[in-house]
């Protein structure tokens, strides 16, 4: 089992913004799980706002070739592994359902869909039912490869946005972080 702690959470973004490259570099790397990604962006500071950290991410990550995605895909959890984390809400792996059937066929699905693309499932899911998480999983199974990469990236920078929003907290950060 794998614990996996942010240290980065609630920070804020002049402290994001203050941080020794290094530490930046890991933070960054905590939402996307992509050296070259977390350490361009850090490169980049300082942000004048939140938005513009968002907008430059998602330009970012549009920028990396399919390998780095790759790369970042292996290392979200799979779907269910952390069911009804509070944490994880916005991401797969915290997809619950009390039917343990319904879990079954969207683990299912989701098996399938990593055979015939070669990856793993990903989407937002921000508190979306199974069920409606299993449709999801059979629409994009008819996506030939090109658009299903597309759409993974859209999905993989939403997680990465809300990621990025619990690493930088409320609007200036906790005051611990001083």
């Amino acid at each position: 089992m794998i614990l996996r702690v942010l240290l980065h959470q609630g920070i804020g973004l002049e402290a994001f913004n203050a941080l020794p490259h290094r530490r930046a570099v890991h933070a960054l790397f905590e939402c996307c799980n992509c050296v070259i990604l977390a350490g361009d962006l850090a490169t980049e500071r300082p942000y004048t706002d939140r938005n513009s950290l968002f907008r430059r991410a998602d330009a970012l990550l549009f920028e990396l070739p399919e390998p780095a995605v790759d790369q970042i895909l292996e290392a979200q959890p799979r779907i269910g592994a952390r069911p009804g984390s509070t944490r994880s809400h916005c991401e797969p792996c915290a997809l619950v359902d009390d039917d343990p059937q319904v879990m079954a066929q969207v683990r299912t699905a989701a098996r399938g869909y990593a055979t015939n693309f070669g990856f793993e499932f990903l989407c937002y899911v921000d508190g979306q039912s199974a069920a409606v998480i299993g449709a999801a999983i059979a629409d994009r199974m008819h996506h030939d490869l090109e658009t299903e990469r597309k759409v993974l990236r859209n999905e993989l920078a939403k997680i990465i946005r809300s990621r990025m929003e619990r690493m930088l907290g409320p609007e200036g950060g906790y005051s611990n972080w001083w």
